[in-house]
């Protein structure tokens, strides 16, 4: 299971705190020893790069665009 959560200052030490879904999902008890996978969140730019989908194409978005500045802004 993949879950995202902040860390928090705890002491003199970095913490996470599990939310609760998770611990109800695996089933973990208080005390249980656990194994933790951990990955620094990297450029979220990188990460929506070519994710998001259009319904329109990029030129019709760039001629829609154009249309509404035209007379504002660009001649």
């Amino acid at each position: 299971m993949i879950t995202k959560t902040k860390t928090k200052k705890w002491g003199n030490s970095i913490g996470i705190i599990l939310p609760q879904e998770t611990v109800k999902t695996m089933g973990i008890q208080l005390g249980e020893f656990i194994i933790v996978d951990i990955q620094k969140k990297e450029n979220i730019l990188k990460e929506l790069f070519g994710s998001l989908k259009f319904k329109k194409s990029t030129e019709q978005l760039l001629k829609e665009v154009r249309r509404d500045l035209k007379g504002k802004w660009l001649k």
